[in-house]
């Protein structure tokens, strides 16, 4: 949704607005311990041109600069808990009492590491360092006022999976509040948080213990 300007804005403040936007993004990073939101997923599926639609709560803990923890609850449509630590991924489908489990010291490691730089507490030279960065521009997202910044992955690798990213920056917060995740063949991955609330998250509020019966899959694992 791109926001509704009035007036003209010199060509010359393009350039100026990247290097504020980054320095609202370091702002935020000095400060950042985690945030709890409201979050809406959309998935794109371009070979049928479909599109699944999450939504649900997230909260976000970041102890440490590399170490990010992630809960969230997704009820709509289908309930399911997904669940970010340092080490793994775990996806619990209540309906079905099934947890699959992915191992992000293994295949998963540089998709894994790419992620903790999107926005949630990264400095400018976490991004620059990983991607190359451009300047999308002003959009507003959910009533709220941003920046569009456009990511390409250095790495390879990654780009081969996911050649491009998107976040959109708060301009009051310096966190993003829209990601895009495009893929390959032309799906992508939108995610969006509002009503988001800065705050000193505790460890107990990322975990999810999942049901003792409920039965496991890991995928990738050594037998």
């Amino acid at each position: 949704m791109v926001a509704a300007i009035a007036g003209l804005t010199p060509p010359v403040a393009c350039a100026a607005t990247l290097e504020e936007t980054f320095a609202r993004i370091n702002r935020a990073a000095a400060t950042f311990r985690g945030f709890k939101a409201d979050i809406r997923k959309v998935s794109h599926l371009d070979a049928i041109n479909e599109d699944t639609v999450d939504t649900g709560t997230i909260t976000v803990r970041r102890a440490k600069p590399q170490e990010l923890n992630m809960l969230v609850d997704f009820n709509k449509p289908d309930p399911k808990t997904v669940t970010l630590s340092g080490k793994k991924v775990e996806i619990y489908y209540p309906k079905s009492n099934y947890v699959e489990e992915y191992d992000l010291t293994k295949e998963y490691k540089l998709m894994a590491q790419q992620f903790l730089l999107l926005g949630f507490g990264s400095t400018s030279a976490d991004l620059k360092s990983a991607y190359s960065v451009s300047l999308g521009g002003p959009e507003t997202i959910a009533g709220q006022k941003t920046t569009r910044l456009v990511l390409t992955p250095k790495d390879p690798e990654l780009a081969k999976h996911y050649p491009k990213f998107e976040l959109w920056i708060s301009d009051e917060t310096g966190i993003a509040v829209q990601q895009k995740l495009y893929g390959t063949g032309g799906d992508y991955d939108v995610a969006t948080y509002t009503n988001m609330r800065l705050m000193n998250v505790a460890e107990s509020d990322v975990k999810f213990q999942p049901p003792k019966d409920a039965v496991w899959s890991r995928p990738g694992h050594d037998k």
